[in-house]
């Protein structure tokens, strides 16, 4: 997730970008870049660009004293780095060789490698390690074949080429006044006034300018003038743009209608678990980390794997113990970050530690990976954030690309996790053998259904309402799972005891009779993962236990599933799926309910009382 920005017209360019800038930085806050046109044609291109993590705007501003005066057309871009590290040279705009053409880009561009190596072959010199600069370099090339099409030809002709999903504006010196947009997937607003054209990828930046915004759809091209845009499809054909009329405030804006971030960032999971799916085929069909300094060699050596990590990252790494166990055939630990080195774990070379932390700055995780180095064991690294500690520090990293997350309680941060988990699942399998290519390959198509499936659970989320105004005076619950059901139940248990502060505790459903069913009875509310995975017999037996004692039972249930529902006062329907991708799918209504029972207790779900989003002391 990054932030888009650009004008054209009679407005103060420069003032416009940065106050648009800020105004998205909640999108991406490693790097942020503008470039500037000049009122004329054959001028100099003009851009700046700073790297300094959450300083990059204040940065960016103490560079822009040297801008030209009279820039009439301008763009500007917050970075959050999915591939390569936040640096300058990373930073958007990117420019073609030329540098008579920038560009800034929102996503991730699938067919990069294979569009880079033929770029290098052409005699291009790419000067980054980002997807976004093929696209300047294709604009090149498209301009240097049809320059009588101009720039908005050379998009047309660029996206026939790419694959992946995007939002992006490019403008070149040739022809000033003029930015030429498009999309696929990522937003893209616009706004006119009588003598501007503006953009963005979130209504936040434009707020001030107009209340009546144009929105462009999927693979269309928008040719944006002084006060005025017309919009196209792939085949050239003119279409009316959709228009939208906010009244809101900037906060309500940057949260896109919803009443908080979490709900957002809750119905922003599919587009999460997409992202972070994206790009993982190399163009032989194998699959692809983010950075791998460990050599297949090393990794067919391995011989046991640790997983480390602290709350809803320990439980992806519950998830993820039966997918490495299954693929790549591995015996897997699964550690809490802050017990590990203190326990004196067996490591040696042989030895794969995954850390996985949304921030890569866990302190605890952190320590625990530093450990494991100590041993010399290979450390791999899941993280949402690009060139954190704990990434530098990894001899392979796995990007999550879920975007900034701001609700403290993990969610969308959460699936993507698991999503990078199986990836990773996936890839030691791959490398050991003990799946055929194939089969890999086949497995990655299935979980490109999950973003759909996701996107069924949340549509769940009326009835899901109902379920936790039904009991929303219930002082305790239990949450029950077996197999990949069980960290399920964790995290349900989680969420509802950070956001509703209610007793919640989550138990494989299996160990009830050694000791958890003593808190059964009448009133007990008890919340089972029953979707069709292996163990699901076992699990209605488990629930048949809790009934026959006086308990009240919801359960998360596949779609149709009545045999399952009949053991049910109440069902959170989800789609089903494969039995190690099911857990992707089946928190979702565990968080909803987490959700909707914490805003029944008039509770501020995105600031639970005493956490933070990151923990940076033991």
């Amino acid at each position: 997730m990054c932030g888009i920005i650009g004008i054209t017209g009679d407005a103060p360019t420069l003032d416009v970008l940065l106050e648009g800038l800020a105004r998205l930085e909640y999108r991406g806050y490693d790097s942020a870049g503008l470039a500037l046109l000049p009122a004329t044609a054959g001028g100099a291109l003009w851009r700046a660009r700073a790297a300094t993590g959450t300083h990059s705007l204040d940065d960016l501003a103490k560079r822009v004293d040297g801008a030209p005066e009279g820039a009439t057309t301008g763009i500007g871009h917050t970075r959050w780095a999915t591939h390569g590290r936040p640096s300058e040279e990373n930073a958007h705009p990117h420019v073609d060789c030329t540098g008579t053409v920038a560009l800034v880009h929102n996503g991730i561009i699938e067919n990069h490698y294979e569009l880079s190596d033929a770029l290098v072959a052409a005699g291009h010199e790419l000067s980054s390690e980002t997807d976004t600069e093929v696209l300047a370099h294709l604009l090149e090339e498209a301009l240097a074949e049809a320059p009588e099409a101009g720039l908005v030809g050379a998009v047309r002709t660029m996206l026939g080429r790419v694959r992946g999903y995007f939002a992006l504006a490019a403008v070149r010196t040739a022809e000033p006044g003029l930015i030429v947009a498009a999309r696929r997937v990522s937003p893209l607003v616009m706004g006119v006034t009588a003598t501007t054209a503006l953009l963005a990828s979130d209504i936040p930046a434009l707020l001030g300018t107009t209340s009546e915004f144009l929105l462009l759809e999927d693979d269309q091209i928008a040719e944006l003038r002084p006060g005025s845009v017309r919009v196209t499809d792939l085949d050239g054909v003119e279409v009316e743009p959709k228009a939208r009329t906010v009244d809101y405030d900037l906060d309500a804006a940057r949260k896109d209608g919803y009443d908080d971030y979490m709900s957002k960032e809750i119905h922003e999971q599919p587009a999460a678990v997409a992202s972070t799916l994206l790009d993982r085929q190399l163009p032989d069909g194998t699959l692809a980390l983010d950075e791998v300094r460990i050599s297949d060699d090393e990794l067919r050596s391995i011989d046991k794997v640790f997983i480390v990590a602290c709350g809803s990252s320990y439980h992806a790494g519950l998830m993820a113990k039966y997918a490495i166990e299954h693929w790549a055939r591995l015996p897997v630990e699964i550690d809490i970050a802050s017990e590990f080195r203190y326990r004196d774990p067996v490591l040696d070379s042989h030895t794969l530690v995954i850390g996985v932390s949304q921030s890569g700055e866990t302190v605890d995780t952190l320590q625990a990976l530093r450990e494991a180095r100590r041993w010399n064991a290979k450390v791999l690294v899941i993280s949402n954030v690009v060139d954190s500690s704990m990434t530098r520090e990894a001899d392979a990293v796995l990007y999550t690309r879920a975007g900034p997350e701001i609700g403290v309680a993990a969610t969308k941060t959460h699936l993507a996790q698991i999503t990078a988990l199986e990836i990773l699942a996936l890839y030691l399998a791959q490398v050991r053998g003990t799946l055929y290519p194939a089969e890999a390959r086949a497995l990655l198509v299935r979980m490109g259904e999950l973003p759909a499936k996701v996107a069924l659970a949340l549509e769940r989320g009326p009835a899901v309402d109902d379920v936790a105004r039904a009991y929303r005076d219930s002082p305790s619950f239990i949450f029950l799972g077996r197999h990949v059901g069980y960290p399920v139940a964790l995290e349900g248990a989680l969420k509802l005891k950070e956001l509703s502060y209610l007793r919640a505790e989550g138990f494989p459903a299996g160990e009830l009779k050694h000791g958890p069913i003593a808190l059964v009875e009448p009133g007990t509310v008890v919340i089972g993962v029953a979707t069709r995975t292996r163990l699901w017999e076992k699990m209605l037996a488990n629930v048949a236990e809790v009934k026959s004692r006086g308990a009240t039972v919801v359960l998360v249930a596949n779609d149709g599933d009545d045999e399952t529902a009949r053991q049910a006062d109440a069902v959170l329907w989800v789609p089903p799926t494969e039995q190690l991708f099911a857990p992707i799918v089946d928190v979702v209504p565990l968080q909803l309910f987490a959700y909707s029972m914490a805003r029944l207790h008039g509770l501020d779900v995105d600031r639970p009382r005493n956490l933070a989003k990151v923990v940076t002391v033991e």
